[in-house]
């Protein structure tokens, strides 16, 4: 019989604790870990919380600079805030899922809401009713940059510690693109976009574990890419196909690739009663105008030279933003070979989409930007870096170890960042009186500039006489003319007429208007160059409705994706399981 002394069980108890704090350590809860009789532990909650903190804390130091400046007055500032302005000012009076934004080209109108995705204007408009207005564009980028933070995270913990996943959610919540995206964009429906990608990539990695369940998240996520931002849904789809064919090449499994193309169809099929009105309303506007000249992707490779010096100035901006980037992304990627070598499959998917996405920035793959499906839709090609971004902080991530030369790179690419604001091309800013302006234009009716892409066929908006009355007499008649509603969606009133005339609207025609008067369908007219609205009138009395209807498209995009619903729903039928994995990240974090 073998026997134990006291010093032996000093010992051994003491090797089995260090073993568990190794353990635990690795798989990253070592941070929550207390030694008994020890007063420094701190409490799991605080420690499960320090991440979100981390990401909080990154996300408001990229304002500062709002708190002397203003509010970054980026390229599409405008089209964004007026966006929700309309859109919460349809919510006040009973229309919950508009299409028209009346106050759009000076309240002549326009479809904008058919064409652009509902998901980020629908969260600007919600946090324009709760929250102050002058505030509204700071607390959506703070919120949208933690989203993506925590996303990268719950990917990063699926390889790193704790500590390690903070610092790659933190760095991709920060990145040099989303720095763009702030200051000089102000492309919110891309930036909330950039959330998704994360989550891209842990899907496509867990298509081996639960491939009718993965099929269904993925679907659910290429429908919401869809929902927020079409060029990001652009290259979302495009990075979808790439990492299918790597991971399918190192898997030697094409099972990935079933698994895509399901989740792209019921994807779309999800996002339906968006994706076909607007594919099948694009006849109805301007759309080619979306690729006109200095937003087209020739206009647009990395150091391109045009006509405009603005332009050019910021595409220098972007420029060497980008090679910067670039170089720090395959600088890391290079350091992190040896993990690369135990995570082939992450590594290599990493690697072709860093670039993939660094050759398309490139001038030479301009027949590309030609061929490929909707490819010249994204308009601009260094918007890839939106995708590049998630190389960019995972390879940094994995292959720098050192906290020194982390920080030192984050601090290179700053300066990057600073020469380009200093020597071609700063900011713009909005002050407080600046967004209170854009509140009254909507409250006493002025409107705004509209999108030329989204102006109706026949229409020019550069035509319009944008202080004209609601409604005139296009001929010699006499009319008199009382307004009995004027909403975004339904126009009513009277014409006593003193002869047969056309009547002239402030508003542009569209084939979803339905016209009638004295309670006969009509078909209304279009004046030449402006686009106004022409109703014809007999002479007398006329009561005319006009009513922006649901044409068929809408129908069945709305019953394509609640069957799309209903299926998604029954192959989701049995609930997750707690020990799911693609649950671990969050459990344990």
């Amino acid at each position: 019989m073998r026997t134990w002394t006291p010093a032996q069980d000093g010992v051994d108890a003491r090797t089995l604790l260090g073993a568990k704090l190794a353990a635990s350590k690795k798989s990253g809860q070592a941070d929550s870990a207390m030694l008994p009789g020890s007063g420094l532990g701190a409490s799991y909650s605080t420690v499960a919380w320090m991440p979100l903190l981390s990401i909080a804390a990154a996300a408001f130091a990229v304002e500062i600079p709002f708190l002397f400046r203003g509010t970054p007055s980026g390229h599409d500032v405008e089209f964004h805030l007026y966006s929700w302005l309309e859109l919460l000012s349809q919510w006040k009076q009973g229309i919950f899922f508009p299409r028209w934004a009346g106050l759009a080209h000076f309240a002549y109108g326009e479809p904008r809401f058919i064409f652009y995705p509902p998901a980020s204007l629908a969260l600007g408009a919600a946090l324009s009713a709760i929250v102050p207005w002058t505030l509204v564009a700071t607390i959506y980028i703070w919120f949208v940059l933690m989203a993506a933070g925590v996303s990268m995270f719950l990917l990063a913990r699926q390889w790193l510690d704790r500590r390690d996943a903070t610092f790659a959610a933190v760095l991709y919540a920060v990145n040099p693109y989303h720095l763009v995206i702030v200051y000089w964009r102000s492309a919110f429906a891309e930036l909330l976009a950039s959330s998704l990608l994360p989550v891209l990539l842990l899907l496509l990695l867990r298509t081996e574990e639960k491939r009718r369940r993965v099929t269904v998240f993925l679907a659910l996520l290429l429908a919401s890419a869809w929902l927020i931002n079409a060029p990001a849904a652009v290259m979302i789809h495009y990075s979808l196909v790439l990492l299918m064919v790597v991971i399918a090449w190192q898997r030697r499994s094409p099972r990935i690739l079933v698994v895509g193309t399901a989740a792209v169809l019921l994807g779309a099929a999800l996002a339906g009663f968006y994706l076909l009105p607007a594919v099948y309303e694009q006849k109805w506007v301007n759309i080619a105008e979306a690729v006109s000249g200095g937003s087209r992707p020739i206009d647009n490779f990395l150091f391109v030279r045009t006509a405009d010096a603005e332009h050019d100035a910021f595409n220098r901006v972007i420029s060497w933003i980008a090679v910067a980037e670039i170089l720090l992304t395959f600088l890391a990627a290079w350091s992190a070979r040896s993990w690369g070598s135990r995570n082939r499959t992450l590594w290599y998917s990493l690697v072709a989409w860093a670039a993939a996405c660094a050759v398309l920035m490139l001038a030479i793959t301009g027949p590309l930007w030609d061929v490929l499906p909707k490819l010249r839709f994204m308009q601009f090609p260094w918007r890839w870096m939106l995708c590049l971004s998630i190389p960019f902080t995972l390879l940094i991530a994995v292959g720098v170890r050192r906290w020194t030369v982390r920080v030192t790179m984050y601090v290179a690419m700053l300066c990057v960042l600073a020469f380009v604001w200093q020597h071609f091309q700063p900011p713009w800013w909005d002050n407080i009186a600046d967004l209170r302006e854009m509140q009254d234009n909507m409250a006493t009716g002025a409107g705004y500039e509209g999108t030329d892409e989204y102006a109706p066929v026949g229409a020019d908006p550069s035509a319009i006489d944008k202080d004209a009355r609601r409604l005139t007499v296009d001929g010699p008649a006499h009319a008199a003319i009382r307004v009995l509603q004027w909403n975004p969606e339904v126009k009513v009133f009277t014409a006593d007429m003193s002869g047969p005339d056309n009547l002239a609207l402030h508003l542009f025609n569209y084939p979803a208007w339905r016209v009638e008067v004295n309670g006969r369908l009509v078909q209304a007219g279009t004046r030449e160059v402006t686009g106004q609205m022409l109703v014809p009138v007999d002479a007398g009395a006329n009561r005319v409705e006009i009513t922006f209807i649901r044409t068929w498209d809408r129908t069945v995009g709305v019953w394509t994706s609640l069957l799309a619903l209903a299926l998604a729903v029954v192959l989701l039928r049995r609930p997750l399981p707690s020990s799911s994995p693609a649950l671990k990240p969050l459990l344990n974090s």
